[in-house]
């Protein structure tokens, strides 16, 4: 099933920047087959629903396993049964 999401993941404790962690989660979203565009707040996905749910377990285990003690995800979905949903058609 075709999805779109927007992702934000927020890690705390590590410091005020956390552009590192962020850009590991960008690399990560990178090597799946979705369409990504980043923005000041979170990043919106194109993908199928199973592999954006899974990239976001995939996420955590990185950055925890990269030493990000405490990290909160929001995740927004959005399926359709009436037509693909794409970020194209999300634009203004």
């Amino acid at each position: 099933m075709k999805a779109t999401a927007e992702l934000q993941v927020v890690p705390i404790g590590n410091g005020v920047s956390v552009r590192q962690e962020i850009t590991h989660v960008i690399a990560l979203l990178k090597e799946h087959d979705f369409l990504i565009e980043t923005h000041a707040s979170g990043t919106n996905i194109e993908g199928e629903l199973h592999a954006i749910l899974a990239v976001v377990e995939e996420i955590h285990t990185a950055l925890h396993d990269a030493g990000t003690v405490r990290l909160v995800s929001y995740l927004k979905l959005e399926t359709r049964t009436d037509k693909t949903p794409t970020l194209a058609g999300k634009r203004l």
